[in-house]
């Protein structure tokens, strides 16, 4: 295998210059995984073709996803901040797949890049020109000891956003809680949303305050980084909130194990040490890795995600295959916003590659974290590589640093209804809008 830091991508080319055998199970394009960034790319890639009126045929595109449900996830953070519902945040996954794309249900368990092919649970082979890999990443319960058994126990004070079954108890648990200590950790490492965490408690000091319960309680904000937020702008700004808010903070310290029992959470301090602190309410932030699959594949790095150019999402071991989404290398926040931005770049790379062109289009690292600080305001960070800010609305409104209403609302009403409507139809862009940048044009 060729080692993407000192080599090019193995040269790749299309199947289509060559004879092809009649077979359902092989296609044009393939994506793996049908979240946000799956479904995007799909429906972007297919309007792309449509737009130089070479529209792609029924089932060029495929899209393997065993979900029967798909997720608006940046919901949940709605849901278990008393927001919104969450029968609102999710719809069958065959009603978003896009149309003329075929769905495979079974899930991916090997990839085999050299026969650009890829093999599913029930041991089928599906051939691409093209693949997409963007099944997101891994949330591992198993790895904080106690966790599972304290979400599974309906009565106890334990719960997370990041899990489907609990994310309603979440809110729950705050709105009956009166007193006494409430912890909500977020892990050292990579995560989905960074800023999660941090809504999840910003809002229920809210509604403690709301509810004239606030001196009665102690939050405690206890997390495996070294600071509020991994963007110093916004980190500075949440740090100040935190300090007037008289919020606990608990640098450092990463969650390791909970004693349901006892109601003791353990941290780790590193240098092999270890701290015990009680709780009474305690919201938890699994760790996250890449999926086993793409970790034990030839498509991943040393930590396990799909190896990519981060300018380009291009793979940096196979010319043919890009990535995008949670489960890149790209080193940006995993959110879906950064989705929006990337998957444009992705779709004119992954043409200009189906052309033999070169790549033309370039992501900058564009995320965003819409940060919660209570009912009614909203921190509203966007940033690009290296943490540098890059705000939308800074021009007009000023530095969005300072949380306001509008954000809030953006986040509460406007964007889930962006999400359905447009997001996933292939027809939002993130920052850019309703209006898509092109940088690349086939030319016969």
């Amino acid at each position: 295998m060729l080692a993407a830091a000192t080599r090019a991508p193995r040269a790749f080319t299309p199947a289509r210059a060559f004879a092809r055998l009649a077979s359902t199970s092989s296609h044009k394009f393939v994506v793996v995984g049908g979240g946000t960034a799956g479904v995007t790319v799909a429906a972007q890639l297919r309007r792309a073709f449509a737009a130089e009126k070479r529209p792609l045929n029924e089932g060029d595109i495929a899209i393997i996803e065993p979900a029967s449900e798909h997720h608006y996830q940046p919901g949940w953070t709605l849901v278990g901040t008393g927001l919104s519902q969450l029968d609102q945040m999710h719809k069958p996954m065959d009603s978003v797949i896009p149309q003329g794309v075929k769905r495979y249900t079974s899930a991916v368990t090997t990839f085999q890049p050299e026969q650009n092919t890829v093999t599913t649970a029930d041991d089928s082979k599906i051939k691409y020109d093209f693949l997409i890999v963007a099944p997101g990443l891994k949330i591992n319960f198993d790895a904080v000891k106690g966790l599972k058994e304290g979400l599974a126990d309906p009565k106890s004070a334990v719960s997370s956003i990041y899990s489907l079954d609990t994310v309603e108890k979440t809110w729950r648990n705050i709105e009956a809680f009166k007193k006494g200590t409430a912890i909500f950790t977020q892990p050292a490492g990579i995560i989905k949303c960074a800023g999660a965490p941090q809504k999840v408690l910003w809002m229920a000091e809210s509604q403690w305050r709301n509810e004239g319960v606030r001196d009665q309680v102690k939050p405690v904000f206890a997390t495996g980084t070294p600071t509020m937020f991994g963007v110093p702008k916004y980190s500075a700004a949440l740090e100040k909130i935190r300090q007037e808010r008289n919020v606990e903070g608990l640098f450092n310290h990463n969650l390791v194990a909970i004693d349901n029992a006892r109601k003791v959470a353990t941290f780790a301090t590193g240098e092999g040490k270890t701290a015990d602190r009680e709780y009474d309410l305690l919201h938890v932030v699994p760790p996250q890795t890449a999926p086993d699959f793409v970790k034990a594949s030839p498509l991943a790095d040393a930590a396990g995600w799909v190896a990519v150019n981060p300018s380009t999402t291009q793979s940096t071991k196979f010319a043919n295959i890009f990535s995008l989404g949670d489960a890149s290398s790209m080193p940006n926040s995993k959110t879906a916003a950064a989705v929006s931005s990337q998957a444009p770049v992705l779709v004119d790379n992954l043409r200009a590659a189906y052309d033999g062109q070169e790549l033309p289009a370039s992501y900058d690292g564009y995320a965003s974290c819409p940060l919660l600080t209570g009912h009614n305001e909203l921190m509203l960070a966007e940033f690009k590589y290296g943490g540098i800010p890059k705000e939308t609305f800074a021009p007009i409104l000023g530095s969005q640093d300072v949380p306001n209403r509008l954000y809030f609302h953006l986040k509460k009403d406007i964007f889930p209804r962006v999400y359905w409507s447009s997001f996933l139809k292939g027809t939002w862009f993130g920052p850019k809008g309703f209006f898509r940048p092109v940088d690349y044009m086939h030319t016969a």
